[in-house]
């Protein structure tokens, strides 16, 4: 897993942005959002329908999700490119749509994607992951749904952090790790996740709880008001003050079972002048409620 990080690390350095994702990949996250895809417009921005797993997910399903219409429009560095639009009829054939030419590169931010972006009800691809807080900010100025795949180094940053805070965006399920590059080879990375803003059942789970609360047993920060929770299964079910939990509370976060207060990072939270780990702080909402606990 070093290694798979390291491969991230160096790709973003690198601004090597050129790693497709797997078509198994996108429909085992796919599968858990068809709800939300009958009659609506679906554009893939990140994504050459020649080979992207997205435009041919939609594309081979394109009636049995009860689309209106797909587009896809792709980047290229030197060249104009173009978009692909499908509005039915041989979903099978994933080379059938109508190509228009675009004016420019196909980069998400030029004016004519932007016009296509507003014109589309949900977004879904794998935008560069070194573009990735750009990305996202346009996505939130120009009020879109979506999907997409990420790096979950992502939730600690600093831009991006409150969108989840908020409740404006969450993690979906799945963690996507190995991705295809031009030459036909593979990489693989770590902490790769999808995020989204569309309702799934995943995000409504409980997280059962069964300790209760010592003093003893979790200790007070000297530099933040909040106790200390080394595991997810430890935050009791009887506390209902600020807790300082793992960073992977937000795979878990049930809006309706936790509040998220914040990070307890800059200064790292210390515990009898010892400095622990990074945490997120978090509330219980009904901490005294059998509703969430076991």
């Amino acid at each position: 897993m070093a290694s798979a990080n390291a491969n991230l690390h160096k790709a973003k350095d690198a601004k090597n942005d050129e790693f497709y994702t797997q078509l198994t990949d996108v429909s085992k996250e796919l599968m858990h959002y068809k709800e939300h895809f009958k009659d609506k417009i679906v554009f893939c921005n990140c994504d050459d329908p020649t080979w992207s797993a997205f435009w041919k997910y939609f594309h081979l399903n394109f009636s049995v999700l009860g689309l209106k219409k797909l587009i896809s429009t792709h980047y290229d560095k030197n060249n104009p490119t173009y978009r692909m639009e499908y509005t039915g009829g041989d979903d099978s054939n994933i080379e059938v749509g109508i190509k228009t030419p675009l004016e420019g590169n196909g980069d998400f931010r030029n004016k004519e994607c932007l016009d296509i972006l507003d014109e589309a009800d949900i977004v879904v691809t794998n935008p560069p992951f070194s573009l990735f807080r750009e990305y996202i900010a346009v996505l939130m100025e120009h009020e879109k749904k979506f999907l997409v795949i990420g790096s979950k180094n992502a939730i600690t940053y600093k831009d991006f952090f409150p969108l989840l805070k908020n409740g404006d965006v969450w993690i979906g399920h799945n963690n996507p790790s190995e991705f295809l590059q031009p030459d036909g080879s593979s990489k693989e990375f770590g902490n790769i996740g999808w995020f989204t803003n569309l309702g799934i059942a995943k995000r409504h789970e409980k997280l059962v709880l069964r300790k209760k609360y010592t003093p003893e047993e979790y200790p007070r920060y000297d530099n933040y008001d909040a106790i200390n929770v080394d595991k997810l299964s430890d935050i009791p079910v009887d506390y209902d003050g600020v807790m300082g939990v793992p960073i992977s509370i937000m795979d878990k976060c049930n809006p309706d079972q936790f509040e998220i207060i914040g990070w307890a990072k800059c200064p790292v939270p210390k515990i009898n002048g010892r400095s622990t780990y990074v945490r997120i702080l978090i509330r219980a909402r009904h901490p005294h409620s059998t509703a969430f606990n076991a």
